[in-house]
């Protein structure tokens, strides 16, 4: 019996790893990581959500107070700027443990997917704002003039002059924003947040299970791919010598129609 056991282990070998009792089945992978990835375009959702409707001003704000904006004040941009480093210069891990006590008095709880939102929220709306800044700046100061020497209040100005403008540059910010906040929902799904990085840390890394780790690997490759397949769509569309094809395009068809 001795003897035949290095041919049994030898065959075993030629044939594969036998999944152990504490691995996911191979049928029920798609079951687990599909739910997670819910989860995760949940946590993010939200996140880009709060992100963008607070990042959108605080970037124009910040601008508009500098040297070159509408309503420029030294000390005002100096303060916020500096905010918007300390929340840009701190590790996601280190943001998300340091603010523990404010997460659960906002959300009361310091786990799931309200938990995890909060911090991503913050490091979020810190880097966007620098986003919208740095692209506001390279929008000439003359349109927002002229818009104002038209009639137009400082807000109208801001929003049909310079973000207006903007908007192709801003959607390529948002979406290397997005793309971070993925990444950062895996980090937060480490310490119980759920999502993709919950199943990989959970099923493949703390019960060494492969083929659970390949698949959030595979996952999360995908939807990094498709997120920026998407904003690159979007910006390309939105520039403006596409905007001028397509009013060009328009004025042919009615020009033929006519």
């Amino acid at each position: 019996m001795s003897a035949a056991s290095p041919v049994l282990a030898a065959l075993a070998g030629l044939q594969g790893p036998v999944r152990g009792s504490n691995l996911v089945p191979l049928p029920d992978i798609p079951a687990l990581v599909l739910p997670a990835l819910g989860d995760t375009l949940i946590m993010v959702g939200v996140t880009m959500a709060i992100v963008v409707v607070v990042g959108v001003p605080l970037g124009a704000v910040v601008h508009n107070l500098g040297p070159d904006g509408l309503f420029p004040h030294r000390v005002g941009h100096q303060v916020l700027s500096w905010v918007i480093s300390v929340g840009r210069s701190l590790p996601f891990l280190v943001l998300m443990a340091s603010i523990i006590p404010f997460t659960r008095l906002l959300t009361g709880t310091n786990i799931g997917i309200p938990a995890a939102v909060v911090p991503m929220s913050i490091a979020g709306i810190a880097f966007f704002t620098r986003i919208v800044e740095n692209s506001l700046r390279g929008v000439p100061r003359d349109y927002a003039k002229v818009a104002i020497a038209s009639g137009a209040s400082t807000g109208q100005a801001i929003v049909t002059a310079q973000l207006a403008e903007a908007v192709p540059s801003i959607i390529g910010g948002l979406t290397i924003n997005t793309i971070a906040m993925i990444e950062y929902s895996a980090i937060a799904g480490t310490i119980g947040a759920g999502g993709i990085g919950h199943v990989a840390v959970t099923y493949g890394y703390q019960r060494f299970d492969h083929a659970v780790m390949i698949a959030t690997i595979v996952i999360l490759v995908a939807t990094v791919a498709a997120t920026q397949l998407l904003g690159d769509r979007v910006t390309r569309a939105l520039t403006p010598a596409s905007r001028d094809r397509r009013r060009s395009a328009r004025a042919e068809r009615v020009a033929v129609a006519a």
